[in-house]
């Protein structure tokens, strides 16, 4: 259930406008993504990262994968 609506005070912090975000309103994270639609601001917390973009933006590795097979019997010599 989401929090009711709340009324909050914005302040300056330096030559940004700020607000501070009430308990019941935290998003997870340290990070979040604000953007503007007309006059509202939306903020959202950074999604996740899934496991595939997580492998995508690894670096290259420049070493040759290893043979695993090096060693073990041809499939048509394996006896069950």
């Amino acid at each position: 259930m989401n929090p009711p609506e709340r009324h909050i005070r914005l302040f300056r912090n330096g030559r940004n406008q700020a607000l501070r975000i009430p308990r019941e309103f935290e998003l997870p994270g340290n990070t979040a993504i604000m953007r503007r639609e007309g006059n509202r601001l939306i903020i959202e917390p950074v999604p996740a990262k899934g496991l595939l973009r997580v492998l995508r933006d690894l670096p290259e590795v420049d070493e040759a994968f290893p043979d695993v097979d090096a060693g073990l019997a041809p499939l048509d010599d394996v006896r069950l």
